[in-house]
């Protein structure tokens, strides 16, 4: 039987760009990835909204994000068929799906719908987080951590521009006024889908005979203490991203400088996701990874002090420290990401949705737990508790393998 032509030509391209790094389409992923987190970002500054419309507790409120982030579940069989077949379409309709669900938010009657319209946007961000960093770290090439920075920039951009455009929204519109922001997302996968339907795809070669729980098992001695990492880092990741405008606004803020505040957070995460796996390429995983375990909860510490010791929320030292919290505590996602995909090269897909699932998932009992810290002892003082967490994982950073190209090199 003669191979079909387009997958003899689609495999001879992916071939061919093993050694090199394509910036071009790398940086098409990350827009994809960046359209998609703009409307995924939504959530937290409309918690405030939430608590005061439908009279929520933080822990309730908090209960929402794991809504968002329970499909993620579904990552690692995602995974097993990106490995075996081309998924880039999920990539294309997620920012349509995603933006479709989130702008419903602010006309949702009622605590059941939220929870609905978060669970279809959570099964579409699923989608493009198990696909979409393969699909980068297939085009790459040797330059893995490169290639996560970028898919992680494109994210934390989202990130970045979905607190400030949806906090504008409703600082002058209304919480009514979300479905709006609708065009956007519809508008950015019929771009997507010209640029990126022509995108290369060759299935991996590795064998799992069926049994991918087998192949899972398998990853045990590197998602074993990631799990700890993961676990350990999300306080004080969800406290910030989750909480951080609920608890600004607690301190006398507008939804439009929490929201602000936000951004800056994850506008500095930009630079962090770009230096940090590119740094890792050089230095190593696992000493980028120590060193952005060790400082971040330092400046997450003078964030609390410095809103403490002052009677107006808005001192001019806080947006610093927040930047440099945010640029510290994201180098360290585009790391792990090159870490686990390196780890297990025949089988990528499979080992990023594994540990993509664990992490969501993960986070999302966090976020539950940083909730009910705050409805028990107050924001606050739980920030300074999910601050010092993080150095809980310090030594588990010993116990993560040495990819194989590392430690030839």
């Amino acid at each position: 039987m003669s191979p079909d032509p387009s997958t003899t030509t689609a495999s001879q391209a992916a071939l061919k760009s093993e050694g090199s790094f394509h910036v071009g389409r790398v940086t098409t992923i990350g827009a994809a990835h960046a359209m998609h987190d703009t409307y995924s970002a939504f959530l937290p500054p409309l918690l405030p909204r939430f608590i005061e419309a439908l009279a929520l507790s933080n822990t309730q409120a908090g209960l929402l994000k794991v809504f968002l982030q329970a499909p993620s579940l579904l990552q690692p069989a995602i995974g097993r068929l990106a490995d075996q077949h081309n998924l880039r379409l999920l990539v294309i309709l997620a920012p349509a799906v995603t933006a479709t669900m989130m702008s419903l938010l602010g006309i949702a009657p009622h605590y059941a719908l939220l929870a609905l319209f978060l669970l279809v946007a959570g099964a579409s961000s699923a989608s493009i987080h198990a696909v979409g960093p393969v699909l980068a770290g297939k085009l790459s090439g040797r330059s893995l951590g490169r290639g996560m920075s970028f898919w992680m920039v494109g994210g934390e951009l989202g990130r970045t521009l979905g607190p400030l455009v949806v906090g504008t929204a409703i600082q002058f519109w209304g919480l009514g006024s979300t479905p709006w922001l609708l065009p956007g997302g519809l508008l950015a996968s019929g771009v997507l889908y010209l640029l990126l339907r022509d995108i290369p795809y060759q299935p991996s070669t590795g064998h799992l005979d069926g049994n991918w729980q087998q192949a899972l098992r398998s990853m045990s001695p590197l998602l074993l203490p990631l799990s700890g990492v993961i676990v350990a880092r999300s306080f004080l990741g969800e406290a910030m991203t989750t909480y951080l405008p609920t608890f600004l606004e607690s301190e006398g803020s507008s939804p439009w400088l929490a929201g602000a505040a936000l951004t800056a957070l994850e506008a500095a995460g930009v630079g962090g996701a770009l230096l940090g796996g590119s740094l890792s390429d050089r230095l190593g995983r696992r000493r980028v990874l120590f060193a952005s375990l060790a400082i971040a909860p330092f400046f997450m510490a003078l964030f609390v002090g410095a809103t403490m010791h002052s009677a107006d929320p808005r001192p001019l030292l806080q947006f610093p420290i927040l930047m440099l919290l945010g640029f510290s505590h994201l180098a360290l996602t585009p790391v792990i990401m090159a870490l686990v995909q390196e780890c297990y090269p025949e089988n990528r897909a499979l080992a990023n949705g594994a540990y993509m699932a664990l992490s969501f998932v993960l986070r999302s009992l966090i976020t539950l737990v940083v909730g009910a810290l705050g409805d028990l002892l107050g924001l606050r003082l739980a920030f300074f508790i999910s601050a010092g967490v993080q150095w809980l994982s310090l030594p588990l950073v010993r116990l993560l393998p040495i990819p194989q190209r590392q430690r030839k090199g």
